[in-house]
């Protein structure tokens, strides 16, 4: 059965106001829980935040009694490899069977502010999967050493940590990565695409997944919408609070919030077209979910763009998620067979 979750922007808005958002997410019947993006910058000075989120997660999980997750933190440049599984471990421990990590390759934005060089996103993904397997081995709760070509652990072992180890999830765009995923990881989340390119996706991931003879692992989807009681409204919080998602670019490079606001001054209406869907019609927004829940995700987590969240969270709770199929086709069926 799919879920449907929240996306916690935490580069929008203070982690106060988004703990009173999920808590009422809960009660409306996103039961899927929380994506809680994990940033050190905004992606553009007029969102205005980005608060620590391990903190967050700390209280988030105190608020509610749902699953949650980094969406996504990158374990590399800000943080070793060590830190995270410490920071994980301790938080599954706290939370049992409700926490999962989800881990990304990185963005210059968020990391290049503890120097260094900043690689090629062949090498950033090399360091992604050495660092789950240097997090996977601390987990078991061993003595863990590890030298590897971007990595040194010294005899290194987790005292705190839950009875099972906490899931992970990598966030992939691309049918190399989503493979390794399919045989490293516990789950993969994409974001909203062109069908071909999510039916390539879980393709390869379950590719990897047979070959090192385990089942299909977790598809999770975070959902960009922009819905307002009105088009116009809907438009203009796409265009001020979310521009980043009209640039169809890689983003990974760019490093500071005022080079993203510069590039928001080139963003129309039409870019935003397959990449964040803007509307007032909450019919056309119920349909655009299940589309995705017709694929086969097994979680959606939306995440509406604009400042108006208890309105979304309440509208969204009594008018669209009542009306959903949540009993999604396989992906056997769905994918292979289309």
């Amino acid at each position: 059965m799919a879920k449907i979750g929240y996306a916690a922007s935490m580069e929008q808005f203070h982690p106060n106001d988004l703990l009173d958002w999920c808590e009422q997410a809960e009660g409306a019947g996103f039961e899927a829980g929380f994506m809680v993006s994990e940033h050190f910058h905004p992606w553009t000075p007029q969102q205005g935040q980005a608060a620590f989120a391990w903190s967050f997660m700390g209280a988030l999980g105190l608020r509610t009694s749902l699953p949650f997750g980094t969406a996504v933190t990158c374990p590399g440049f800000r943080y070793h490899p060590a830190v995270i599984a410490h920071a994980a471990a301790t938080l599954g421990a706290m939370f049992p069977g409700r926490f999962w990590l989800g881990l990304g390759a990185g963005e210059a934005l968020n990391e290049h502010v503890v120097g260094g060089e900043w690689p090629e996103i062949g090498v950033r993904s090399s360091m992604m999967f050495e660092a789950i397997e240097v997090i996977s081995k601390l987990f078991t709760g061993q003595v863990t050493k590890h030298q590897g070509k971007h990595f040194t652990l010294e005899s290194a072992k987790l005292y705190t940590r839950p009875d099972e180890p906490v899931p992970i999830y990598v966030a992939t765009s691309g049918p190399i990565n989503a493979k390794k995923t399919g045989k490293y990881a516990q789950g993969m989340i994409t974001v909203g695409a062109a069908d071909e390119k999510i039916k390539l996706l879980w393709m390869a991931c379950d590719e990897g997944c047979a070959e090192v003879g385990k089942p299909r692992v977790p598809k999770l989807l975070q959902l960009h919408v922009s819905w307002a009681p009105t088009e116009e409204e809907a438009l203009q919080n796409a265009l001020r609070e979310w521009p980043n998602g009209g640039m169809a670019f890689p983003k990974q490079d760019i490093k500071n919030p005022e080079d993203f606001a510069a590039m928001a001054r080139l963003v129309r209406p039409e870019d935003f077209k397959n990449r964040v869907l803007i509307s007032s019609d909450l019919e056309r927004h119920t349909a655009h979910v299940q589309h995705y829940l017709d694929m086969g995700f097994d979680e959606v987590h939306l995440h509406n763009v604009g400042r108006n969240q208890a309105e979304f969270v309440e509208v969204f709770g009594r008018e669209v998620l009542p009306h959903l199929r949540l009993g999604a086709p396989s992906p056997a069926t769905s994918l292979v067979a289309s």
